[in-house]
């Protein structure tokens, strides 16, 4: 079964510098990936590469349909993308945040929808009229992630969604990110600098080291490897 995002030899610049080298990886539907590495190895650039924000070259393919044009055509085709630094609407409320995030859909299911995030986050729906600005940094995330969820896509990609924010708060977007996979199938490709907390919640990981693919595989084996233990794992 052809995987649902294939990157193949993706070369990304900004301006005279490159990036990414030739890089090639595949998530397939309903797993958690997770692409680790140091800061400038080109995580970020991997994941604006597939969202079309990026000048870039090579081959990607999503659900087998090769991707182009702009970001807004990229998220209608069922990829949501949660920036690095959360993204959220600071001067809009949680509720306009949440309904933003299901722009592409032309049904009557968002009211649905923004309940079934207060599944997920409780908070939320206390929270619907309050400024996305004055939330905590923990709770900005946990919306980001929400708005993204809204659009209904195939595949969630999250940049660095424990920069700035407290172990404990880590730990649990992490432990919604898995559950959301387990029991709603969601997949995820997730771009993380804490590698023990991305290696514990996906199924596989890329190692990136300026811009290339120095490592791959499950994460069982990656945190076995005396290189990524000794590099990322502080052991």
């Amino acid at each position: 079964m052809a995987p649902l995002l294939q990157l193949e030899d993706v070369q990304a610049r900004y301006g005279p510098v490159q990036a990414l080298h030739g890089v090639s990886l595949e998530v397939a539907e309903g797993e958690v990936v997770a692409v680790l590495g140091a800061n400038g190895a080109g995580k970020t650039t991997t994941l604006r590469a597939v969202s079309g924000t990026v000048r870039r070259s090579g081959t990607i393919r999503f659900d087998g349909k090769q991707l182009r044009g702009s970001a807004e055509s990229v998220a209608k085709t069922g990829i949501a993308h949660v920036p690095e630094g959360r993204g959220t609407f600071t001067e809009l409320t949680v509720e306009e945040n949440l309904r933003l995030g299901a722009y592409t859909r032309r049904d009557r299911e968002v009211r649905a929808d923004i309940e079934r995030m207060s599944g997920w986050f409780p908070w939320l729906e206390e929270r619907s009229g309050q400024r996305a600005g004055t939330l905590s940094g923990g709770e900005q995330q946990m919306l980001a992630l929400a708005r993204a969820l809204m659009g209904r896509p195939r595949l969630v990609m999250l940049d660095e969604p424990s920069l700035g924010l407290a172990p404990m708060i880590v730990r649990e977007i992490f432990r919604i990110v898995r559950e959301l996979n387990s029991k709603e199938g969601l997949t995820v490709l997730v771009v993380e600098q804490d590698a023990r907390i991305a290696l514990a919640t996906a199924d596989r990981a890329y190692v990136l080291e300026v811009g290339r693919v120095a490592l791959s595989g499950s994460a069982a084996e990656l945190e076995a490897d005396e290189t990524v233990r000794r590099s990322y794992l502080g052991y």
